[in-house]
């Protein structure tokens, strides 16, 4: 086996898949992570179609089903907080029977424990700079240690430093849909017990939510927005911009606002994709949000991440740890899979942020008499159609 020692930058769900799956065909991986511990918490996140296949094949799918969010159901309030339209949990977060819905640190946390012990994770360090000599990459972390490895792999995100190094500068890649985004942990003062509840204003979305394994709750809000200039690590100044969107709202906007300050996750960052030609470069290959950011529009991103790491490692043990043949075969396997969820993105947000008025009203009236449509059930697996269409978009081979 060629190229047995790879670095990968990033201890998400990418990253920590493929740390699995990479040890599992004789490689010896090393994580890297600017954290400085793995990541907890988060928000619910949905596995679908070919990554069900994938997490089955790691023998976590009974752990995950077992730490499902189990949502009962979701509604639309209005600014007095008025239940105006109510659906069960599936059909309110587009979710097909066989779905899993858990929280992103929940899954984060039993990948990781597939690898611990056998995979060297560097918490609260981070690459600084790299060279591609030809013969391995050579590394230098912030902490100043240097090594050297035979592969690299960006699993660092949207905003991807090792991307930045080795292919330019984001603008290059990264594609703004036009919305913004932000999640943060919140009391749960409205005592919601595993349900969502939804405000819509023209251009605005806001909902919070309630899961199973988590005794507070999430607040989320999406809003259209120009280009926003801000620092990413920028915390305060992000949550000034999220306040300025939603200034004018009502419900319970200003007291979930309120709870930002003291929020122990704020999450705050632009709907964007990744749009690129090709994933690798030389001994450096991408893998999820850091090659082909679907946004979290389109509910796909864990999945994408699943699936990459599946076929990434797949396809480097299958051509003995050749890189180049290895990259090709997870270019050629991949790339039709990822476009396909990544034309969710911009069809879904037009759906979860309304434009006007009139086009509130409608969707609220079809979602108040959609419960009592004839034929509800074919309708429902129609809307869904597109999603499991393209989570289902690739023919896994085994490794």
């Amino acid at each position: 086996m060629k190229n047995r020692t790879i670095l990968i930058s990033g201890a998400g769900i990418a990253g920590t898949a493929l740390a699995y799956w990479l040890r599992r065909h004789g490689f010896t991986p090393t994580v890297v992570e600017r954290a400085s511990e793995l990541r907890e918490g988060g928000y619910k996140i949905d596995i679908r179609g070919a990554a069900l296949d994938v997490v089955g094949r790691m023998g976590v799918l009974d752990e995950i089903r077992r730490q499902r969010t189990d949502v009962q159901g979701g509604s639309i309030v209005n600014a007095a907080g008025k239940r105006v339209a109510s659906l069960d949990g599936d059909t309110f977060g587009g979710r097909g029977e066989e779905d899993a819905e858990i929280l992103r640190g929940d899954l984060n946390r039993i990948l990781y424990d597939l690898t611990k012990g056998e995979v060297e994770y560097l918490f609260g360090d981070a690459v600084s700079s790299a060279t591609d000599t030809g013969a391995g990459v050579r590394v230098t972390f912030e902490s100043g240690e240097t090594r050297t490895f035979d592969l690299v792999v960006g699993a660092d995100g949207l905003h991807s430093s090792t991307r930045a190094l080795f292919f330019g500068p984001e603008e290059d890649y990264v594609r703004d849909l036009g919305y913004h985004v932000s999640i943060f942990s919140v009391p749960n003062h409205l005592d919601l017990d595993r349900w969502e509840l939804t405000y819509v204003s023209p251009g605005r979305t806001a909902l919070m939510y309630s899961t199973a394994k988590d005794t507070g709750a999430k607040a989320m809000f999406l809003f259209a927005s120009e280009p926003l200039t801000y620092d990413h690590r920028d915390r305060a100044r992000q949550q000034r911009l999220l306040a300025d969107a939603y200034a004018q709202d009502a419900w319970e906007i200003p007291r979930l606002l309120g709870a930002m300050d003291s929020a122990p996750d704020f999450y705050f960052d632009s709907l964007s994709q990744v749009h690129m030609d090709r994933w690798s470069k030389g001994r450096v290959v991408l893998l999820g949000d850091a090659g082909y950011c679907a946004s979290p529009a389109s509910g796909q991103g864990t999945s994408l991440a699943l699936v990459g790491a599946y076929v990434l490692a797949g396809e480097l043990a299958a051509a003995g740890g050749d890189h180049e043949a290895g990259f090709d075969g997870y270019e050629r396997e991949l790339r039709h899979f990822a476009e396909q969820n990544q034309n969710l993105g911009p069809q879904n947000i037009k759906h979860m942020v309304l434009g006007g008025k009139w086009l509130i009203w409608f969707q609220m009236k079809m979602l108040r008499i959609m419960p009592y449509m004839p034929g509800k059930d074919r309708v429902i697996t129609k809307i869904l159609e597109p999603i499991h269409k393209a989570a289902t978009a690739i023919t896994l081979k085994s490794y």
